[in-house]
């Protein structure tokens, strides 16, 4: 059963289909802000799964940096 609105209890059809599209906007709104909102924390998570990958490899980069560096100095002082 609908509900009478206590200010203006006979509304006219078109008035009435105003309020329901107006309301159907607003979902449609939130629906694709949280469309947005998920895909942004889809991409979020995907990037945070391939940082640690990443960040092993620039690890092993720095290493054998650091080690052929030491290398170098090794053979320079003691020939």
């Amino acid at each position: 059963m609908a509900t009478v609105h206590p200010e203006r209890p006979n509304l006219d059809y078109e008035e009435q289909r105003v309020r329901i599209l107006r309301a159907i906007d607003e979902v449609e709104k939130f629906a694709a802000e949280s469309r947005k909102l998920n895909a942004d924390m889809m991409k979020a998570q995907a990037e945070v799964g391939y940082m640690p990958r990443a960040f092993a490899f620039q690890a092993m980069l720095a290493s054998a940096a650091l080690l052929g560096a030491g290398a170098a100095v090794a053979k320079l002082f003691f020939p």
